[in-house]
């Protein structure tokens, strides 16, 4: 996918998360809108920075570097929902190009992607993008809204007190 692309898909993840979170349709679904985008675009803009050192769709686009930051919130309490911008962004370099990602590297060189992606040039790598965050936002519903009415996630809400 290209940077149109994973900004499109973080600038509509974030809004639509903004509601996901807080469906008051007040003041308030606005400053979570704002909490939520600005840094899951940072988030989704960020692997491609290997483009200047390393490996392109190597070197950050791999499950350790999302791992620190999914971390990194618990360490540190701060950079909630980067992380959020890093996934999708693996997301879209998976499901929404010809390529893939290394998704195992250092350890593993090896790309994996989705055989009916389209290129980043393609004149349908858009609607590719809208269509992977429709389905995000509707997990990420389902993992809000749903998922706590069947599974005891006492757990999850007292890990994030402790970091928040």
């Amino acid at each position: 996918m290209n940077k149109e692309g994973h900004v499109l898909n973080a600038v509509l993840l974030g809004v639509g998360l903004g509601f996901v979170l807080e469906p008051s349709a007040t003041v308030e679904t606005l400053r979570t809108v704002a909490a939520v985008t600005v840094p899951v675009t940072l988030g989704a803009l960020l692997p491609d920075v290997d483009t200047a050192f390393g490996t392109h769709r190597k070197t950050l686009h791999n499950l350790p570097v999302l791992a620190v930051f999914l971390a990194f919130p618990v360490a540190f309490g701060n950079l909630a929902y980067v992380w959020i911008g890093v996934l999708t962004h693996y997301v879209l370099d998976v499901l929404g190009s010809t390529r893939g990602i290394a998704l195992f590297y250092p350890l593993s060189s090896s790309e994996f992607g989705f055989p009916a992606g389209v290129t980043t040039s393609s004149r349908f790598a858009n609607v590719v993008t809208v269509a992977v965050t429709v389905v995000e936002l509707a997990a990420a519903a389902a993992l809000v809204h749903l998922l706590p009415r069947y599974v005891d996630t006492s757990a999850v809400t007292d890990l994030a007190a402790i970091a928040g």
